[in-house]
């Protein structure tokens, strides 16, 4: 039962500039503490400490206005309401069950004390792990229509932090992160040099992408961000490398213009979660708690799922999405000639279709079944793709058929080569066209420059438009993934149907170029899904030899590739792997079958940004458990307390683990799976290979694992 605790009072309404100046409203949550205060112009400043020590030294906030130079400064303090609220909340799906929503309220009333004296409202939240701030304009006469020319938010570090960033690009997410001090920061060599990214766009040499994670010398953790990212463009960050301050940079359109508002209105949340705990960092649901309740009221047809697809064997080579290598030469039937390498063809779809089948793995995704796939890359064409059209020799109602007799779930891919205003006139066709023939989830792309032209695939016309597609697919009941959008900001809590995105550096990097580092898997959790999940896809089990690119790999042990689906998570997870390559090695693909995508209870045991994280989740309804333990370049012993397991309980634990010779680079492949049996008491001890990781499946004692020896 959902649990509301809600007091409001408000402070008393100080009148007059003077008196402004020296007051200091403040609110605290356990250890963190937020001030607020308007300084001798009148503009907004605020800080954060965490316990005793500074986080956000005193820093600006402000939004600019086209064509009004005096909105940012001279406001005077009309007001302000204070509230308490406690609550918990259930996901629809999720790494756990239940969410407090437990914070502390102030909202300060501004108001310009001469000129058209406009109004202008600052929210600012205080949890137990951070603040969520954001600007709110209410209605009032001089303001009602109006464009933001700039945000003057500022993050004011007390040092030079270690920090984790990729590049402030307008059109990707899909970088290498670097671990630099912040003053080291300069994203000019890596957007020149990152030529395996389509399409790249980074206007600032000192522009670096949120979520941002950093650590500082005394062991605080940060991590800055944004939440419920609606009606506005996303925030990226510019950093003065001299004096460490960091400033919002907006993502412009092709107006140079930030944002178009029509008051009443209001800006996502700006984020900053703070602990001196890694762990806490990777456990906080500060991001999702500021997001809006769902929107849908029936989510009963939003289920969670596994998947396998034509989706590695195109990326590697193997065959390819389109039908055609020579698209303008018909043949006698009137189609282009086929090349004979079409992965998406009749055949080789119902062959995924009987591996997922015999393996209880719910769903099939198929990339490359309609026309325009010869038409479509590097082109910076309006009319690429027909989303209700298949090739030739792609028979969609006998795939239909096929799949629902083995009762798996077809997964729709509409890649739109940037042209979001083509989407837009096709989406409702390509619904239909989906609920007509059973598939119950889309994966959409957005590979290519932006059409409307001059837009940018993080701008504010394209953040709505992602939010449209969202919108329309719950009309039609359609579950959502999308590939190349915006980074997420947890309005999965709003539209749960959206169940993932890419938005960040995948495992199919490791298939066309020179790979992730072994320590990316570390970095991600502390970056790319503090706002959501990510279709990582992972699962690949050949790690080498699928390449005719010497030396070409993936960067991690086979056992770090299982353990990635719960330090990885995701509601949408896919089994990458060709079908053959599991075939060889179905006694490791035993985890990948069992491992759950929706989850009752998370614990994360260690971590550390860079490093190393170990994270244990609780199967919703079956009392079991699933553990993932990854490290970077660096082997490592971990001692895993199973205390979180149920007291008096005898469990059965399967440990999929790197081989004593393991190692990413030179015996990759290599594992070695043992089962004991364990209790609360119980302290495993797992050696993680360089590059490597071990899986751990943990389920209820059973009569017939009788014989199953004590872990010791």
């Amino acid at each position: 039962m959902k649990k509301i605790f809600i007091c409001m009072f408000s402070l008393i309404i100080i009148h007059g500039a003077i008196a402004q100046e020296n007051k200091t409203i403040e609110v605290n949550m356990n250890k963190v503490k937020l001030q607020f205060m308007l300084d001798a112009d009148g503009r907004p400043v605020y800080s954060i400490n965490y316990g005793q020590s500074p986080v956000i030294k005193p820093s600006h906030l402000g939004i600019k206005l086209q064509n009004d130079s005096n909105f940012d400064d001279h406001f005077e303090l009309s007001g302000t309401e204070r509230k308490s609220v406690d609550e918990t909340w259930n996901p629809v799906w999720g790494e756990v069950s239940r969410i407090r929503n437990h914070y502390e309220q102030v909202i300060v009333h501004l108001k310009q004390q001469s000129g058209q004296k406009r109004l202008l409202d600052l929210v600012f939240r205080v949890f137990e792990d951070g603040v969520g701030f954001r600007y709110e304009f209410p209605q009032q006469p001089n303001l009602k229509y109006f464009v933001v020319a700039d945000e003057l938010t500022e993050f004011s570090l007390t040092g030079d932090h270690k920090t984790f960033w990729i590049p402030g690009d307008y059109d990707s997410n899909e970088y290498p992160y670097t671990i630099s001090p912040i003053s080291k920061v300069d994203a000019s060599v890596l957007a020149k040099s990152a030529t395996d990214i389509a399409v790249r766009f980074v206007p600032d040499q000192y522009g670096i992408q949120t979520p941002l994670m950093m650590k500082t010398a005394e062991g605080l953790y940060i991590n800055i961000h944004e939440a419920a990212l609606k009606d506005y463009t996303s925030m990226q960050l510019h950093v003065d490398i001299k004096t460490f301050k960091l400033t919002t940079n907006l993502v412009a359109d092709a107006m140079g213009n930030k944002a178009y508002m029509h008051a009443p209105c209001k800006t996502p949340w700006r984020t900053i979660i703070i602990s001196d705990k890694a762990t806490e960092i990777l456990a906080s649901k500060m991001i999702l708690n500021l997001n809006d309740p769902s929107k849908i009221e029936n989510t009963s047809w939003i289920r969670p799922m596994k998947f396998v697809g034509i989706w590695w064997e195109m990326q590697t080579g193997k065959s390819t999405w389109s039908y055609s290598d020579r698209p303008d030469t018909l043949g006698a039937d009137g189609n282009p000639i086929p090349n004979g390498r079409h992965g998406a063809n009749t055949a080789n779809v119902k062959r995924y279709i009987d591996f997922a089948a015999k393996n209880g793995i719910q769903g099939v995704l198929v990339e490359g079944w309609n026309i325009g796939w010869e038409d479509w890359f590097g082109n910076w064409k309006e009319n690429v793709f027909d989303f209700a059209k298949p090739y030739p020799d792609f028979d969609v109602k006998a795939i239909n058929d096929y799949a629902a007799s083995k009762d798996v779930k077809m997964i729709m891919h509409n890649e739109t080569s940037g042209s979001a205003t083509s989407y837009e006139r096709q989406m409702d066709t390509a619904f239909r066209f989906m609920n007509k023939y059973g598939y119950t989830s889309v994966k959409t792309g957005y590979v290519g420059k932006i059409i409307p032209r001059g837009e940018h695939h993080d701008g504010q016309w394209m953040i709505d438009h992602y939010l449209r597609v969202a919108e329309k697919a719950a009309q039609y009941h359609v579950m959502l993934d999308s590939h190349e959008p915006v980074r997420p900001t947890g309005l999965q809590r709003t539209y749960p149907n959206w169940l993932a995105s890419e938005a960040g550096r995948g495992n199919e990097y490791n298939a066309f170029s020179n790979g992730n580092n072994p320590n990316h898997e570390t970095i991600m959790p502390f970056t790319r899904l503090m706002g959501g999940p990510m279709d990582y896809t992972p699962g690949i089990f050949k790690i080498k030899g699928y390449s005719d690119v010497p030396g070409r790999q993936v960067h991690t042990t086979l056992a770090k590739q299982l353990a990635l689906y719960i330090t990885m998570y995701s509601p949408l997870a896919m089994a990458a792997d060709l079908p053959e390559n599991y075939e060889k090695r179905m006694d490791a693909f035993q985890f990948i079958k069992d491992v759950p995508v929706d989850f009752e209870d998370s614990k994360i045991i260690e971590a550390e940004p860079g490093e190393y994280i170990t994270i244990a989740r609780k199967e919703k309804g079956t009392g079991s458990w699933y553990l993932g333990a990854i490290t970077n370049e660096n082997s490592r012993n971990s001692i895993i307390p199973l205390d979180f397991l149920d007291k008096g309980k005898k469990y059965v634990a399967t440990i999929y683990a790197d081989a004593a010779d393991g190692d990413w680079k030179n015996n990759p492949e290599a594992y070695q799976i043992s089962s004991y049996t364990v209790n609360t008491g119980t302290k495993l001890s797992l050696k993680l290979a360089n590059g490597g990781g071990a899986a751990v499946s943990i389920k209820p004692l059973t009569e017939n694992d009788k014989g199953i020896k004590a872990y010791k």
